[in-house]
């Protein structure tokens, strides 16, 4: 198989890159081409040889996850980046993502996870590790269950949760039969009503507050 996802593991941890790539290596569309061990050297690496995703550890000798993750953006460098990290912290997890992190999967997760990770940010959507989903609902909690998607018309309901299933907007105009300037127009006032900053945090908003049950209700 010639078209793989190519991966660079970034982490102080020997054992931890080990793991990984034995993971890794059972999967055929998966490659890991590269590895790294500080902070300056993974933006160098990630210059020169730029992978299509970057499992970055928050905490790297020389510039911190957060601050490689900064750089990248900056520099408009298109690569996947997914921070796995053994913070769990609902204060960290949305500073990465609004630093522009793809993915957040702690260290902890399965084998299984961290495969799904990888193919889900790789196609261009976002992924948040199942088990913080009840954390960032606490972040979430200043309105109640029943309340949160009140304020929604019915179409942007429908929008919410097809965000929620990580669809981009071309998708999510598919699914709805509508133009993608017509998402992006709803999006604009999800966001206001739902008082958050973009798609990622809406995403979680509506996972943790079941909005498919709201979505399928009659």
């Amino acid at each position: 198989m010639t078209n793989f996802i190519r991966i660079m593991i970034a982490d102080d941890y020997e054992i931890i890159r080990e793991g990984i790539k034995r993971v890794l290596e059972f999967e055929d569309n998966i490659k890991v081409v590269a590895e790294s061990v500080d902070g300056n050297d993974v933006i160098n690496q990630v210059k020169i040889l730029k992978p299509d995703v970057l499992l970055l550890d928050m905490s790297m000798p020389g510039h911190s996850g957060l601050e490689i993750l900064k750089f990248l953006r900056d520099e408009n460098l298109e690569i996947k980046v997914i921070i796995l990290t053994i913070e769990r912290g609902a204060d960290i997890i949305n500073a990465a993502i609004e630093a522009g992190a793809d993915g957040y999967v702690v260290k902890e997760s399965t084998t299984a996870e961290i495969v799904e990770a990888i193919n889900t940010v790789y196609q261009g959507k976002k992924y948040l590790d199942k088990s913080l989903m009840g954390l960032m609902f606490n972040k979430y909690n200043h309105q109640n269950k029943e309340s949160i998607f009140d304020e929604l018309s019915k179409r942007e309901l429908e929008i919410t949760y097809w965000i929620s299933k990580g669809y981009s907007n071309r998708e999510i105009a598919g699914e709805l039969f509508l133009s993608e300037k017509t998402i992006k127009n709803n999006l604009t006032r999800i966001f206001k009503k739902l008082e958050v900053k973009d798609r990622v945090h809406a995403a979680v908003l509506a996972v943790t507050n079941d909005i498919e049950s709201h979505y399928n209700r009659d």
